[in-house]
């Protein structure tokens, strides 16, 4: 059987390897004819295609593997899920500091906050939890008073207990959790996805029902790879584009 034969790239020094290494993966995955086999080839062979170390080898494909895109079987190999499609969340890597600055500049009023049970699409992120603590806002721009998105914040209770409210109208989650409360931020997973506004959205961002709008899920991981908070972000579709910026050396 022909073995899958991924792209090759110039892998870009200022830039983890391992996640460049499990983007040209991941394109090579989704772009894939329905003919292609479905077995990758081994980590070494993998890691001598890419030029780069096995250990950097097998964390890209963890990543991949996290992600539903790939199985892994002790003897048997590594296999790509035959049920994967374009449509997966492509994910971006960036600075805390981008995700603070996406999120600043707005006029926020806290809508609710307290306990609730952890949402059943969250359970994933927080399986050791019955409950957590959940804040809503509603964001606006400062000169227009227009409303631009409302935002949900789940965030675990031992983290919840250090968070000042009035901090949550003057500053992001992100920056809250960072400089504020002191916590220790590895990295934030992006998810953005083009949807249509159900009743609560249109009626807060005061646009049409189905109206398009961007939902936008971000997971704020500790040191140790715990969540600490997921929020998920409704934006008014015309008022925001998604814009990504690549470094091609």
């Amino acid at each position: 059987m022909t073995s899958f034969a991924p792209d090759s790239i110039v892998l870009n020094r200022k830039l983890p390897l391992w996640y460049q290494v499990s983007q040209s993966l991941r394109a090579s995955i989704l772009g894939r004819s329905p003919h292609d086999p479905l077995r990758l080839p081994t980590e070494e062979r993998l890691a001598e295609h890419y030029g780069v170390s096995v250990l950097t080898m097998r964390q890209a494909l963890k990543e991949l593997e996290e992600e539903g895109l790939i199985t892994r079987h002790r003897r048997r190999g590594t296999f790509i899920e035959p049920s994967v499609h374009r449509g997966t969340p492509v994910r971006l890597l960036g600075s805390v500091d981008a995700i603070v600055a996406q999120q600043s500049g707005m006029t926020t009023r806290l809508l609710e906050h307290g306990p609730v049970p952890v949402p059943a699409e969250l359970a994933e992120h927080f399986p050791d939890l019955a409950e957590v603590a959940a804040y809503h806002r509603l964001r606006s721009d400062e000169k227009t008073g227009e409303p631009t998105n409302h935002a949900r914040n789940f965030v675990r209770p031992e983290v919840a207990e250090r968070v000042d409210l009035d901090d949550l109208v003057r500053w992001p989650m992100t920056k809250v959790l960072r400089d504020v409360v002191g916590v220790d931020i590895s990295r934030i997973t992006d998810t953005v996805e083009a949807r249509l506004a159900d009743p609560e959205t249109a009626r807060l961002l005061e646009v049409p029902l189905l109206s398009p709008i961007l939902h936008y899920t971000g997971i704020t991981y500790d040191e140790d790879g715990r969540p600490l908070d997921v929020a998920v972000i409704h934006y008014r579709g015309d008022r925001f584009a998604f814009t990504v910026t690549l470094d091609a050396v």
